[in-house]
């Protein structure tokens, strides 16, 4: 089985409102079971907003920290889910069900091989 990441983006700028929040998360909880239950589940989260990102970068010999996104845009990573599946058919079978439940773009990548 090969790992996947699936990331989600989301628009910048606040959370949808409150009756489409709990359907979202009532679609993502029926998924999240049914890739664990196909032993396709590895890993899922949503994150922050970007505002409290950290980001490091090698500058002058030395190591600087500034707050916020390494890239301000229109969208941001929302959250990832980390899969297996045999390949990337099946990956792209279980971006599609994820992009329904969340109603956001989803990027497949395979994660390279070590």
């Amino acid at each position: 089985m090969k790992s996947y990441l699936l990331s989600i983006y989301q628009p910048t700028g606040g959370t949808p409102p409150p009756g489409l929040l709990e359907q979202i998360t009532a679609d993502l909880e029926v998924l999240n079971r049914e890739l664990k239950d196909a032993g396709a589940w590895v890993f899922a989260g949503g994150l922050h907003e970007p505002s409290t990102a950290t980001v490091l970068r090698l500058e002058g010999g030395g190591v600087v920290t500034t707050d916020g996104p390494f890239a301000e845009g229109k969208e941001h990573l929302g959250g990832i889910s980390i899969i297996q599946a045999p390949d990337l058919d099946a990956a792209l079978g279980w971006a599609r069900k994820l992009a329904r439940a969340t109603t956001l773009p989803v990027e497949v990548r395979p994660f390279a091989s070590a």
